[in-house]
């Protein structure tokens, strides 16, 4: 599976950071940081154009010197630009920028003035006094220093929906496109749709029967280009490692069997232990196999089998966690879920005025093309400067730029006038009242100050929320899946609040947030508040984000009557109106 782009991104990015730990020219810096963020950004993979350095520079944002880059990688897999920057740091220190709140500068004051050179090396140092003496380095940044640390441990194993589904997905196209493979599917928690994954569960229905056939499907699984390590090949299972350090383990089964492993493969381990309580009950065993009875298969098929043959319906997978799913299924309460198809509207978006790589019109456009009939234009305010983030000045612009925009698109799609407004520390907002009544939409999030205390926090949000103008909550603790822990307000008093002022909490649908968090947005349905999925896009490629959104909302047992994106316009237009107070 080609990730070139990724792996370039990240190659630019580390070249930034020690670029900067080095206490290089902070032009250089600033421009290795635009050309990381321009490639993770780019729709193509820079692979398909080659080492073509004309046609490289052609590229809107890569300028000479990146084009040279990105050839030379291509041509050798490495740049020496950025091997050289490595040679001047010691050999463990670029692992302390993957500590959430470690950044190159502070990692630069912990070696120059600590000689902290390793991860090893700084947890020894944090044990005594001697980091309390540094400069910045009080008790208080410190004791987060160690749960950073604690946090990023934690997460060390396992990674993002949006890093393993893309890589399942491209497996399964190859493995399908085998002649003796049947059916094929991924399972495992990645299927259930959780924020992290721990390995790639594959599974495939083929003729074990026919001499050679699982070989076969085993040998083309290790062959496939992400592939670096084979730690297990055989008939049944095969288990590889890819180049990206993630795990993939492959299982063959006969087609008899299919659904019965598809379902025990998916999980998770207490649904099935709750479905093979049940199978006892009825006389029955239930295995990785089939549903048998006697010793004999009765189902095994499908997994709609199993289930109708356990006297269930089917269950989604997303929900299979034994979280009451059993009990709403055998009384037929299983709502139907929402799908990503029902999404009409987005309603958190950035443009070129702010951070985003498109025109207000192209986001448009391209929202009309897969059929939304709504968006609002949310670019960043003020106090996001590192964003591009809009003075009330340039904002009383934007609207009137928005304005256009929507008058000449009107036969088209409806275009708000919106803004993702900073929740400052003290939970008042970035604009004043009088300028944010001139707009139709406002998603008020919180973006820094994302270490404090919960009661704080708490208070903050609720402040917030109780603006007459919110709409929308915005990824309300700020965190980043794996990388950030963000804010950890009272869930249950922020949703009490925002069912007393009628505005939606949004799941951040960017598989670095899903923030809400399943379980914070299946509290919030059912305290009856209305749930916002957004994209936060800042170009096209990003409007696909929006299934993991929406598998987080299926966690969570969400209806399309749950979501705001799903209302029609009249409704939704209707909706918005009512949030404002």
């Amino acid at each position: 599976m080609a990730n070139t782009n990724a792996q370039l991104a990240a190659v630019f990015a580390q070249m930034a950071a020690v670029a900067e730990i080095l206490g290089q020219d902070r032009f250089r810096t600033i421009a290795l940081q635009r050309a990381s963020r321009v490639i993770a950004d780019l729709p193509d993979d820079l692979a398909t154009i080659g080492p073509d350095t004309k046609a490289l520079a052609a590229i809107d944002g890569i300028g000479k010197g990146t084009a040279e880059r990105i050839a030379e990688f291509l041509n050798t897999g490495r740049v020496n630009d950025h091997d050289e920057l490595l040679s001047q740091i010691p050999d463990g220190l670029p692992a302390l920028l993957d500590i959430p709140g470690l950044g190159p500068k502070t990692i630069a004051l912990l070696w120059n003035n600590a000689g902290i050179e390793s991860l090893d090396d700084l947890r020894a140092k944090l044990e005594g006094e001697q980091l309390a003496k540094l400069p910045g380095m009080g008790k208080k940044k410190i004791e987060n220093l160690r749960k950073s640390i604690a946090f990023a441990e934690a997460a060390a194993d396992r990674v993002s929906i949006g890093r393993a589904l893309p890589m399942a997905l491209w497996f399964l196209g190859q493995l399908r496109a085998h002649k003796s493979v049947i059916d094929a599917a991924y399972a495992g928690s990645l299927r259930r749709g959780r924020e992290t994954i721990g390995d790639i569960d594959l599974l495939v229905s083929a003729d074990t029967a026919k001499p050679g056939a699982a070989e076969s499907i085993s040998d083309l699984f290790v062959s496939l280009e992400p592939v670096e390590d084979v730690l297990v090949k055989g008939a049944t299972k095969t288990s590889i490692r890819t180049s990206d350090h993630l795990q993939a383990d492959l299982r063959i089964v006969p087609p008899e069997s299919y659904g019965a492993a598809l379902m025990y493969f998916t999980g998770s381990k207490d649904h099935n232990v709750s479905l093979r309580q049940r199978a006892i009950a009825m006389g029955c065993s239930l295995n990785e196999y089939s549903l048998s009875r006697d010793g004999k298969p009765i189902a095994g098929k499908t997994e709609q089998d199993v289930y109708k043959a356990l006297d269930l319906p089917w269950i989604p997978p997303e929900l299979r966690e034994d979280r009451g799913e059993i009990r709403l299924a055998e009384s037929d309460k299983l709502s139907k879920l929402i799908e990503h198809t029902d999404i009409r509207a987005e309603l958190h978006a950035h443009t070129t005025a702010s951070d985003g790589k498109w025109s207000i019109r192209d986001y448009a456009l391209t929202c009309a093309d897969l059929g939304y009939h709504t968006v609002a234009v949310t670019d960043h305010s003020q106090s996001q400067p590192i964003a591009n983030g809009l003075s009330p000045e340039r904002l009383e612009k934007h609207i009137e730029a928005v304005r256009a925009v929507a008058k000449d698109l009107a036969d088209t799609i409806t275009v708000l006038a919106g803004s993702e407004v900073d929740i400052l520390a003290d939970g008042s907002l970035d604009y004043p009242n009088s300028l944010l009544k001139q707009l139709d939409v406002v998603v008020a999030s919180p973006h820094h100050a994302l270490g404090q205390d919960p009661k704080k926090a708490t208070q903050r949000l609720i402040k917030a929320i109780r603006n007459p103008y919110v709409t929308i909550l915005g990824h309300p603790t700020g965190r980043l899946i794996t990388r950030r822990e963000g804010l950890s307000p009272d869930m249950k008093q922020i949703i009490v609040a925002a069912a007393d002022r009628g505005i939606a909490l949004e799941i951040n649908a960017n598989h670095w947030r899903l923030d809400l968090r399943d379980t914070h947005a299946r509290a919030a349905i059912e305290a009856g508040v209305k749930l916002a999925i957004n994209t936060d896009a800042h170009g096209p490629a990003d409007l696909g984000e929006i299934i993991y959104g929406t598998l987080t909302a299926r966690r969570a047992g969400a209806t399309a009557n749950d979501v705001v994106n799903c209302m029609t316009k009249a409704a939704l237009a209707k909706w918005i109106e009512s949030s404002r107070q």
